[in-house]
């Protein structure tokens, strides 16, 4: 699949790349995009809270009334999960929500959700942007020449360039991730997909 290489400033080039049919253009396979999907966001849970049972709230254990005779329902103790104030009855407490799953299931759910942006065209290539310090304006600039600043947009950067990471961190319905970093998760979280030219490269290599 071949796409055309935009400069910054929104205009085309003469340029233009190819994306890997290994990984752009594959038979989308959704059972594995909701299982890794479902790992990702597992594996974000803290999963800290924690709920006051009997045995751990405070209170006096003694019998609030007599048993019987009052013409009311039977009742113990104040730390009881039927009155106000009192214990939780099968609350939460702190666990582990993490699961494994294979690799080759994480490949294909990434390569499905890719192959799913390239169908949509929802992906765009554009040249390297060398900033010599991060300035969010001229990433911001740039977003505008395509209409995406008010567009979920996921952009990909090559792992040296470490300040348009920084430039974009701040800019809303905006994330810049290295490509070494790509998931499943986040494709599908983004409405377009912004690629720089020397990313392609290193995400065409993910087959090997």
């Amino acid at each position: 699949m071949e796409l055309k290489v935009y400069k910054t400033d929104g205009s085309e080039s003469a340029k233009t790349v190819t994306l890997n049919d290994s990984i752009f253009n594959i038979e989308p396979n959704d059972h594995a995009i909701w299982l890794d999907v479902k790992h990702i966001l597992a594996n974000k849970r803290q999963g800290t809270h924690d709920t006051l049972e009997k045995s751990t709230i405070s209170g006096s254990t003694r019998k609030l009334k007599r048993q019987k005779g009052t013409g009311g329902a039977r009742a113990g103790s104040i730390k009881s999960p039927t009155i106000r104030g009192g214990a939780t009855a099968f609350g939460p407490h702190p666990r582990d929500y993490s699961f494994k799953l294979n690799k080759k299931i994480k490949r294909l759910a990434r390569f499905s959700a890719l192959t799913y942006k390239a169908k949509d065209n929802h992906i765009l290539v554009i040249e390297d942007l060398a900033l010599e310090a991060p300035k969010t304006k001229t990433v911001l600039e740039m977003l505008k020449k395509f209409n995406l600043e008010n567009t979920k947009t996921l952009v990909l950067a090559n792992s040296s360039n470490t300040n348009v990471h920084l430039s974009a961190r701040n800019i809303s319905r905006v994330q810049v991730i290295r490509t070494g970093d790509l998931n499943t998760y986040d494709v599908l979280h983004a409405k377009q997909l912004v690629i720089f030219e020397k990313s392609v490269e290193e995400i065409n290599k993910m087959v090997e």
